[in-house]
């Protein structure tokens, strides 16, 4: 069996089409840069060499899910009418504009805190359109024996980029400093290393042009299309209660990823004063981890199941976040981390395909929109409470309500989808 299911598992990866290859080097080149890599370790250093407190810096990093909130549903409407490409296309123009605008110019003081909100806030609206998009290509480029394989590499992608990202991002800022003959402390080598980052995504809009030239077909009309593929051409009632669960089993879940990914890198630094340089080899590591895990869903969902494998990938997420909580050391720190960049890149993947495939082919793009609107309402919560609670509460209580609310999604995922089979068995026929 493990022979059997190891060469499977290969033969699906080496099937992949041009099409989804290319969309896979797009979600590359988006880790290396704004979506996790070089700018996302260098936003809240930048933001703290400003003078910025951790509420302002919790805000700021809930305008990207805000974003993802306000814009989920125009960009569905928007794949069905100019197709997943172009709007994926769109979407990363607009994300280059924004992350590349707000360290661009430095506004007198009184309009610097407006003018980060508003950019970072059009770059999420970019990430919005890509977001919900890549989800309906990808599963409308491939088969069902390979969407596991092609979404464990999408999910894969993302962290592996993001490790380079992150190396380059917390060398940038020496190397400015050294360049400019400035202070390492001092902003500025941190705006050239931002904008720096911004530039490096913009190879990501002709491999996303060259997407949609290799694509088989159009990709537009998903719903109809997939439909008369798989014979469901009935009209029944819409799966409302299926697909809310499916959202607030995202916003839980999403807790738990949430809050490192706002606040680590302000934990070390300020917390446990760790050097930037050593910031980002630890938060690159932690990329770099979860690559191989992202890759490993399939075996997991081959032997489990894509339901219990978003369970036990939740709770591990959870129990990951224990070390981070209870052990003020930046080993304790790392090694939380390491666990739930794992845990977290298996449970994601399993759950995108879950969701898509849990509901007829017609209702994917609400789906898909849905579950990230959620996960951009908990990005964003845990982002702006999270700034108020760590200066009210300390880091610990912080990391330990992550816990409670991704195990609390765990719990909630399994009762609905794996405690009882044969109940999700008659709200799929719905």
């Amino acid at each position: 069996m493990a022979a059997w299911t190891l060469g499977s598992y290969a033969r699906s990866f080496r099937s992949l089409n041009k099409s989804v290859r290319l969309c896979l080097l797009g979600s590359a080149l988006l880790g290396l840069t704004v979506s996790g890599g070089s700018y996302g370790v260098l936003l809240n250093l930048y933001l703290l060499r400003l003078g910025y407190r951790t509420q302002f810096i919790g805000v700021v990093n809930a305008m990207s899910p805000l974003a993802n909130l306000l814009f989920s549903l125009p960009a569905s409407a928007l794949g069905k009418r100019w197709g997943s490409v172009r709007t994926m296309t769109a979407g990363i123009v607009l994300s280059l504009l924004g992350n590349g605008l707000l360290p661009l110019l430095v506004p007198p003081p009184r309009l610097r805190e407006a003018w980060i909100l508003a950019t970072y806030l059009i770059g999420g609206a970019g990430m919005a359109l890509y977001l919900v998009n890549v989800s309906l290509f990808l599963i409308d480029a491939t088969t069902p024996a390979e969407r596991n394989h092609a979404f464990s590499l999408r999910v894969a992608t993302l962290p592996f980029a993001g490790f380079a990202g992150s190396l380059v991002g917390g060398l940038l800022p020496g190397l400015y400093a050294a360049l400019l003959g400035d202070a390492p402390g001092s902003p500025v080598p941190y705006r050239y290393a931002l904008l720096t980052s911004a530039i490096l995504l913009v190879p990501a809009i002709p491999t996303m042009i060259a997407t949609g030239r290799a694509s088989d077909r159009p990709l537009a009309g998903h719903e109809e299309a997939l439909d008369a593929r798989a014979g469901a051409v009935s009209r029944g009632a819409v799966p409302l209660g299926l697909m809310t669960i499916l959202a607030l089993v995202s916003f839980l879940r999403v807790i738990g990823e949430g809050t490192p990914r706002a606040f680590l890198n302000v934990y070390l630094d300020a917390g446990l004063g760790l050097s930037t340089g050593h910031i980002g080899v630890l938060v690159a590591a932690g990329r770099l981890l979860s690559v191989p895990a992202s890759l490993l869903m399939p075996l997991f969902a081959a032997r489990w199941g894509n339901g219990r494998t978003v369970a036990f990938g939740a709770l591990g997420v959870s129990l990951s976040l224990l070390p981070l909580a209870l052990v003020p050391h930046w080993i304790g720190a790392g090694l939380g981390f390491l666990a739930l960049t794992a845990c977290a890149a298996i449970a994601r993947s399993a759950f995108i395909v879950y969701g898509m495939e849990a509901v007829a082919p017609r209702w994917r793009s609400t789906v898909s929109a849905m579950t990230t609107m959620s996960a951009a309402i908990s990005w964003g919560a845990t982002a702006a409470i999270g700034g108020y609670l760590i200066d009210v509460a300390g880091y610990r209580a912080t990391f330990l309500a992550g816990t409670v609310a991704t195990a609390a999604g765990a719990l909630l995922f399994w009762i609905r989808f794996c405690a009882s089979p044969s109940r999700h068995r008659e709200s799929l026929q719905m």
